[in-house]
């Protein structure tokens, strides 16, 4: 079984009123007030600068867009996040901006490494735009990101 994610996340209110701007922009709802905006081709085609992906070592976060989600994080915090895994095993990435900064990350567990203590590098980003996870579970299910494996299927 595999799993991949790319996407920004923010306060549901704050990324439909960014997205208005972006054709390409489709959301989805996540719980606690959040939604989530897959970075599907057709988006990073819209939104990319003509460079390739890589920006802060990310793997679909099109160059330059990292000023853009600073720019939205004015009226509040926007986290952008990768997952790929693959047989239990694989990546995360995440970071988080607000206030116009990059205030978390961006934050990498490679391949075959641990989690940190803090959580994994979503759940810590999730954390910080308000997540509450209860007892057994982490904000990654809290918010729901485990009812899709794969960021297109957000948008079908």
């Amino acid at each position: 079984m595999s799993y991949d994610l790319q996407a920004v996340i923010a306060g549901g209110e704050a990324l439909r009123g960014v997205a208005r701007d972006l054709p390409a922009a489709r959301l989805a709802s996540l719980e606690q007030g959040l939604s989530l905006m897959p970075m599907t081709r057709a988006l990073f085609d819209s939104v990319a600068d003509g460079s390739w992906a890589g920006a802060l070592g990310f793997w679909r976060l099109p160059e330059g867009f990292e000023k853009t989600l600073a720019a939205w994080s004015a009226g509040g915090p926007v986290a952008y996040v990768e997952a790929e895994y693959f047989g239990g095993v694989g990546e995360q990435r995440a970071a988080v901006w607000d206030g116009g900064s990059l205030v978390l990350g961006p934050l990498y567990v490679e391949e075959r490494q641990p989690f940190p203590p803090a959580g994994s590098p979503i759940s810590q980003a999730l954390r910080r735009l308000g997540v509450v996870a209860s007892a057994g579970q982490d904000e990654f299910s809290a918010v729901g990101l485990d009812r899709h494996r794969h960021g297109e299927a957000w948008i079908d």
